[in-house]
């Protein structure tokens, strides 16, 4: 299972990796190996919106499930990865790269204070793997 350091884990197996002000969110290496080989991944969100922590940013189907991914911070969308909807895959390959999801500019970056670093979202996996 790869985590990295420098990134942040929601409890809900986002990840977000902070620049500046802009917060870029993905799902997590452990999630995508819980679903399996994901098929379709559909963004909710378009640049312009304004978003609120614990909000839907979108939907990853695979073929084992669907699963709802949640905004593990508060702002404004600034830029979607378009190339997801071609290339679900992506997701299974490169759940830290190519697959990010959205790039937010943060409205309260302490929000990021409240999640996990690698080594507490580590923990967090291990206690849910079967």
């Amino acid at each position: 299972m790869n985590i990295p350091a420098g990134f942040k884990f929601a409890a809900t197996d986002e990840w977000v990796r902070v620049e500046g002000t802009i917060a870029t969110i993905g799902i997590s290496d452990f999630a995508q190996d819980q679903l399996s080989d994901v098929v379709f991944v559909e963004i909710a969100v378009s640049v312009g919106d304004s978003v609120t922590k614990g909000g839907l940013l979108g939907t990853v189907e695979s073929v084992k499930a669907a699963s709802d991914i949640n905004l593990p911070v508060s702002g404004k969308v600034v830029e979607t990865n378009e190339s997801l909807s071609d290339t679900p895959e992506l997701v299974n390959s490169d759940p830290y790269g190519k697959a990010w999801m959205v790039k937010i500019e943060l409205s309260n970056p302490a929000e990021v204070n409240d999640l996990m670093d690698d080594k507490a979202y580590g923990v967090n996996c291990a206690g849910r793997e079967h």
